[in-house]
């Protein structure tokens, strides 16, 4: 593994400020951090979504609810996955790929 991996990895889940920080400070090559890149940011796009869903009345919170939930589970199994070293992706969110 690469040096600065584990560090990148777990930051990528700490809100945008340090998904930016693990962008920066990542090594470019390693498939764990980008794996781990990829899967946070589709957790903040996930709550991002959920929140924007929140204004709706009487559903809009509900799905919002569903929504932040979910992306409660997969930050901390994300969060646990990273400081352990795995690379097993998420369920379904693992499945997307939105950065290289």
């Amino acid at each position: 593994m690469y040096k600065k991996s584990n560090t990148a990895a777990v930051a990528a889940y700490i809100t945008w400020i340090g998904f930016i920080v693990a962008l920066v400070i990542r090594d470019k090559d390693d498939p764990f951090t980008t794996l781990h890149i990829n899967q946070a940011l589709v957790i903040n796009i996930l709550s991002m979504i959920g929140a924007a869903l929140a204004v709706l009345p009487f559903v809009g919170g509900i799905i919002s609810g569903i929504i932040n939930f979910v992306v409660l589970i997969a930050w901390a199994v994300g969060v646990f996955r990273a400081v352990t070293w795995s690379m097993e992706p998420l369920p379904v969110i693992g499945e997307l790929h939105l950065f290289n």
